[in-house]
């Protein structure tokens, strides 16, 4: 019998020309809902993040109680829409509100793992809705549609460049009990070309000073950076390679977000301040 071997795809560790190809279609998909519908974005944004919920819940909290399964797969789209529809105060009340619900129904299943168990739960929803809430929130503020596409440009600025610099250059392994291809090297790449996105966007789409955009880039930087390696450090813990296989190239939903939602947050509240 034939031995069947992986395909090697080198040090991308993934089809690229694949991951490109959804990665322009999923960039298509937003740009279209910005242009046209913030209501039509916020329910694409619910969408992932049902899907989100479920790859976690699947690769962390296999042993929770249906009804609690159920909770936190319906409160995702619930909190995001609420962040939607009524601000920041909506976004918290959703969120508050799904955990006291959580720690409530989990009570008559005994104390074994209940700890365990609410934890990864509301874990879960940090992770995924709560931080989305923040992106489309920022869609529904002034020049909102131009604002989430800084997000995700900047975002993305940080694999491209990232990910050509730790090809290229890469040398010295910056978490490699975390993820061992990530370089040094290519985390100041992923600077380089993310501080010059920034003040290329701030001064052509914003009008707004230069360093305003430096600022925004070096900071999304680090948090896209970190985004990803806590990621990693779940998959690692859990040891799989990815969420799921949902998006070909890519993995799961979470594996393709893991940088957006950290950042979403970083950019609503940036944005905040500076606007």
């Amino acid at each position: 019998m034939t031995e069947q071997l992986a395909p090697d795809y080198g040090r991308a560790g993934r089809n690229l020309p694949m991951a490109i190809a959804v990665g322009i279609a999923l960039l298509a998909i937003v740009g279209f809902t910005l242009k046209y519908s913030l209501l039509l974005f916020a329910l694409l944004v619910s969408g992932f993040m049902f899907l989100a919920v479920r790859e976690l819940i699947t690769a962390l909290t296999n042993e929770l109680p249906r009804a609690i399964r159920f909770i936190v797969s319906l409160a995702a789209p619930i909190i995001v829409m609420s962040a939607f529809w009524g601000g920041p105060e909506a976004l918290l009340a959703s969120f508050v509100s799904a955990v006291l619900l959580i720690v409530t129904v989990r009570l008559p299943y005994g104390q074994e793992n209940y700890v365990s168990n609410i934890s990864r739960a509301i874990f879960i929803l940090v992770y995924a809705p709560l931080m989305a809430g923040f992106a489309v929130m920022l869609a529904d503020s002034e020049n909102g549609a131009i604002k989430v596409l800084a997000l995700v440009l900047l975002t993305a600025a940080t694999d491209i460049g990232g990910y050509a610099s730790g090809v290229l250059f890469g040398a010295h392994p910056m978490a490699p009990k975390i993820s061992p291809k990530k370089s040094w090297e290519g985390f100041i790449g992923a600077l380089v070309l993310q501080v010059a996105t920034g003040c290329a966007l701030w001064v052509l789409a914003f009008d707004k000073p230069w360093w305003q955009g430096a600022i925004f880039g070096l900071i999304m930087t680090v948090t896209a950076t970190i985004g990803d390696l806590v990621e990693s450090m779940i998959k690692r813990d859990l040891g799989i390679k990815d969420m799921s296989a949902l998006l070909p190239g890519h993995g799961g939903v979470m594996d393709r977000l893991d940088s957006l939602v950290v950042n979403a947050f970083v950019a609503w509240a940036l944005f905040t301040f500076f606007f």
